[in-house]
């Protein structure tokens, strides 16, 4: 598999995200379910607290990811679903050095609410192989 980022301008970069991924070669898409901050029962966790709730889904995408033999490199497209936008960029830090290596396109849209009323974040994704 072959990955070219597509940046027509740089602002991103301090981001750490690109405009687009291009793929060639791919052996294998994975299209992976929103992920939450819930325990493995679907308990929601670290209510109120959204830097605990970023990482706690972003640690359930990759037990999703590594059930599939992948990991966080395999993905080049994140859609990050927030109650609290303003909340959201400021606690990223958390997540950040994590998601910086990827450099996955990404989008970030606020919403009313998420499935389960404490849940603020939900972060869906497409891997490849």
């Amino acid at each position: 598999m072959e990955r070219r980022a597509i940046n027509p301008w740089s602002w991103q970069d301090s981001f750490g995200f690109v405009q687009a991924n291009e793929i060639t070669g791919a052996q294998k898409v994975l299209y992976c379910s929103g992920q939450t901050s819930v325990d493995e029962n679907g308990t929601p966790l670290h209510e109120g607290d959204m830097a605990g709730q970023a990482g706690k889904a972003l640690d359930n995408l990759e037990v999703v990811l590594k059930d599939a033999g992948m990991d966080l490199s395999n993905v080049v497209r994140l859609t990050i679903y927030t109650t609290d936008v303003d909340a959201t960029i400021a606690n990223f830090g958390a997540v950040a050095p994590r998601l910086a290596p990827i450099k996955a396109a990404q989008t970030l849209i606020g919403v009313a609410r998420l499935a389960f009323p404490p849940l603020m974040i939900e972060i869906e994704a497409t891997a490849v192989a």
